[in-house]
């Protein structure tokens, strides 16, 4: 029998899957799951010149919201702060966008360029 996955592990598949989304779009990977103290990102990558921060969210189904629904005001502030603390730390002077792959259930990714 197949161990169940924990939040953690279903979290990084996710993840991977965003990211391998994203690369047969043409993006490149700069970091995963980059921390600080003022929260994470979940993606960064460049889309030609422009550094992306990306959020990826999985919803098994849309009982309680969306994918994209779950990122509150207050989720994108945290993230927008990170990113600040991100571009200081690595001396980044480039064009940012803040996207999100969206992933609902079984469905293939939903990526929303400038979604915030």
């Amino acid at each position: 029998m197949a161990a169940t996955l924990t939040a953690v592990e279903k979290g990084r598949q996710y993840e991977q899957l965003a990211l391998d989304f994203l690369i047969a779009q043409g993006l490149q990977l700069v970091e995963c799951n980059y921390h600080s103290r003022r929260g994470e990102l979940d993606l960064v990558m460049y889309d030609q010149a422009v550094l992306v921060v990306v959020e990826v969210r999985y919803r098994k189904n849309n009982r309680y919201g969306s994918a994209v629904e779950s990122i509150t005001p207050a989720k994108q502030q945290r993230i927008k702060i990170t990113t600040e603390q991100y571009i200081q730390q690595h001396d980044i002077k480039k064009a940012i966008r803040f996207d999100v792959v969206a992933i609902m259930g079984s469905q293939p990714p939903e990526w929303i360029k400038n979604a915030f």
